[in-house]
């Protein structure tokens, strides 16, 4: 395992600075971790489909000289995007079916998703939204009074998520703003934040973001998205630590991924080193069907059998419920 904090002490404190320099060429990527593009089945048609891009401080947790490091296997453009997989599709969880107005899915009583921005700090190449529509379906500025009516509209909403892409891509400023116009409706409860930059870009849960967050009158939840226990260094410990003493609830959301995270022993890492820092591990997910992500998928019997092996190594609070999403369902549908 390497020692990230000795690769990113030069890195600025600024979140928007880090995110511009992230590595977005194959080539770039490789050299840094002491790799040759000639010696992996990497593409560059996969990469025109879908860009990478990675936060040096994402990739500085990366093992240099492993071609099979399970970091780099979630980042890494591969020629096994191109192929076709039975029951793939660019709209595996039917988001397009629940859009209710621009920007906001409505799929599950109760509460509702912002697609608040398309972009993300890491590309993760078994996105299930490495397809979707982000230019004509998320929320702009100009478009929140209208989703926000939407919810002022419906009294049987008691929870917002704020998605993407990551909304905790928004500056202080546009999120604060948002957090403003939720916090007026009355029968609002909640208001759940789905995000990866506590994991790949730390530097982004700042003490300008912690005051946005608990100026609000509802009760703010952030959901992580951590896959493999190498993702967690000293600075994202302390970006847990910094949200979980703001009063914050954190959980955090796992895909099964074959070549990442596919054994008990991998899985029940993570577990223990995410609720050592103040986070529940919530879900862990089969992969969502989206096209290009075939290679990462693990049977559904294949899952079964770890999770079980993880019933029987971890205390139940650190157990994940094993969930699959199927488009028109009213709620994940448990797997055990």
């Amino acid at each position: 395992m390497p020692d990230p904090q000795s690769e990113i002490q030069h890195l600025s404190q600024n979140w928007q600075q880090q995110l511009a320099e992230a590595f977005n060429n194959i080539q770039d990527l490789c050299r840094y971790l002491h790799l040759s593009p000639d010696e992996l089945p990497v593409s560059v048609e996969a990469a025109k489909n879908f860009p990478l891009r990675v936060p040096l401080s994402f990739a500085a947790c990366m093992e240099k000289g492993n071609a099979h490091d399970p970091l780099l296997r979630q980042v890494l453009p591969v020629k096994e995007e191109l192929l076709d997989y039975p029951g793939f599709s660019n709209d595996p969880v039917g988001d397009l079916a629940a859009t209710a107005q621009t920007g906001v899915l409505h799929k599950y009583h109760g509460r509702v998703l912002f697609i608040n921005t398309g972009s993300c700090a890491i590309n993760c190449r078994y996105c299930f939204r490495r397809n979707f529509p982000y230019a004509d379906l998320q929320l702009g500025k100009q478009k929140e009074d209208i989703a926000v009516r939407y919810i002022q509209n419906d009294a049987n909403i008691s929870e917002v998520i704020l998605s993407g892409g990551d909304p905790l891509l928004l500056n202080d400023a546009r999120l604060a703003r948002l957090i403003r116009q939720l916090d007026g409706i009355r029968h609002l409860k909640r208001i759940r934040i789905h995000s990866r930059l506590p994991i790949v870009l730390p530097a982004r849960i700042n003490d300008e973001l912690i005051n946005t967050l608990v100026q609000s009158s509802k009760q703010i939840i952030i959901v992580t998205h951590c896959n493999h226990a190498n993702e967690i260094n000293d600075r994202v410990i302390a970006s847990c630590k910094l949200l979980k003493s703001s009063g914050i609830t954190l959980f955090n959301q796992t895909v099964l991924l074959r070549g990442v995270n596919d054994n008990a022993e991998a899985l029940c890492e993570l577990s223990e080193q995410l609720f050592s820092h103040g986070v529940i591990p919530y879900y862990l997910h089969l992969l969502d069907k989206a096209t290009g992500t075939g290679h990462f998928e693990v049977a559904e019997t294949e899952a079964l059998t770890l999770i079980k092996q993880i019933q029987a190594t971890l205390p139940g609070y650190m157990v994940p419920k094993l969930v699959k999403e199927q488009a028109g369902a009213g709620s994940k549908l448990a797997v055990l």
